[in-house]
């Protein structure tokens, strides 16, 4: 048995297929197939039932996935006593909610790789909620989103941003009432899956504003998208480092509005913890220094 295969036999395990963990781990659908029957070989069990187009596993092979997270956290931390440095090599999954992915990830990921380029890092885009799951059962090293709260002494969530909710319109809009502008211009809702979503609606609500809602988006970005364009307003966080679309839009403060917090979320036992901690730090850095230097 090796790592390799039990790498495998996790992806096959989070992604659902064969087919999906090929991408996780960077070989053909047919190798990963081929790398599961050796386990179940060397094993001397099955471990997938293999009566369906797509096999699945079965109950024996669910049961073995906890184990198999445990022995590649282990082997991931290995060196990490001996060489103080085994950490910064290799691969990192990051998690990320998707106002990040245009400014602060990108910037943040190219500062840590420059200052070691041995590392590899996988960037997974996702909802906070979504994200925290995928942290707490160890299928992210790490995610960048809002905050976390559990009473699990196994997590910890570090703060990085603040950004307070803000109403977005085209540079266009005339007026600098924002509860004016809400209740005669059609509304841009983000949805309440996403935790700034939520945020938007309760301080709506608490306003007892009545908003005509157009369209409802899945991402800040395509709220906007929509918004630059003209078709409406919207209550969002303001995002802390903004893509050039975001920048270009006339931003309104919201009296009483809350404060969206950014953080870094990771498992306390994470074999990578001196990575995340590089990590953390390169976040800071570019959240200090949103926009780039002409």
């Amino acid at each position: 048995m090796s790592i390799t295969l039990l790498r495998s036999l996790i992806a096959v395990a989070e992604t659902g297929s064969f087919a999906a963990a090929s991408a996780r781990v960077n070989v053909s659908q047919a190798a990963v197939g081929q790398q599961m029957k050796r386990l179940e070989d060397s094993l001397g069990v099955a471990l997938f039932d293999r009566d369906r187009k797509t096999p699945r596993l079965n109950p024996l092979g669910q049961s073995l996935i906890p184990k198999a997270r445990d022995v590649v956290q282990a082997y991931d931390g290995l060196l990490d006593d001996l060489t103080g440095e085994a950490q910064l090599f290799g691969e990192m999954t990051l998690g990320a909610v998707p106002s990040t992915l245009r400014g602060l990830v990108p910037r943040a990921v190219k500062q840590l790789v420059a200052a070691y380029p041995g590392l590899r890092i996988r960037v997974v885009p996702g909802l906070s909620d979504d994200l925290s799951e995928q942290v707490e059962r160890g299928a992210l090293d790490a995610a960048l989103l809002g905050p976390f709260a559990s009473q699990r002494d196994t997590m910890m969530w570090q703060p990085v941003a603040g950004e307070p909710l803000v109403l977005i319109s085209a540079p266009d809009i005339v007026g600098d009432d924002p509860k004016a502008l809400l209740t005669t211009h059609p509304y841009i809702r983000h949805t309440r899956r996403a935790a700034a979503g939520r945020l938007a609606d309760d301080w709506i609500v608490r306003q007892k504003l009545t908003v005509t809602i157009a369209m409802e988006m899945e991402t800040l970005e395509a709220v906007a998208s929509m918004v630059a364009h003209g078709l409406g307003l919207s209550v969002v966080p303001d995002i802390c480092v903004p893509d050039p679309t975001f920048s270009s839009l006339r931003k309104l403060p919201l009296a009483g509005a809350p404060t969206r917090e950014l953080g870094l979320l990771t498992r306390t036992d994470c074999p990578k913890r001196r990575l995340t901690d590089r990590l953390l730090e390169e976040v800071a850095s570019v959240v200090a220094t949103p926009t780039l230097p002409s």
